[in-house]
């Protein structure tokens, strides 16, 4: 019989522990360490996500228009494709991923 299985997917171990836990049958060491791992995970992306804003923000000043309407423009084939505008647009997708994952980490809707 097989204790531990090392073959399963991340997923699949959280899925089992989120099951544990509703059925209270995790001890108290889990729900300390998600709390530290979920307390974590929103610390390094909004760390991450200042950091990309800061540089959005230079961008902004740059070429003294929103990252928002850059970004439409650049999706609509208006702003050429120079090294400069594929960057911006790169900055704003991670900045997009990275409030999409905090929004579902707090559950606030970040503009």
């Amino acid at each position: 019989m097989k204790v531990i299985d090392k073959d399963l997917a991340t997923d699949e171990r959280l899925t089992r522990l989120a099951e544990l836990a509703r059925l209270g049958l995790t001890s108290p060491l889990v729900a300390v360490t998600i709390d530290k791992l979920y307390d974590h995970e929103i610390t390094e992306a909004q760390n991450k996500l200042s950091e990309l804003e800061a540089d959005l923000a230079e961008f902004e000043a740059q070429y003294e228009m929103s990252s928002d309407d850059f970004s439409q423009r650049f999706q609509d084939g208006m702003m050429g494709d120079e090294m400069n505008y594929v960057e911006w647009s790169s900055l704003v997708q991670m900045a997009n991923n990275l409030r999409k994952r905090l929004e579902l980490l707090t559950k606030e809707t970040l503009l």
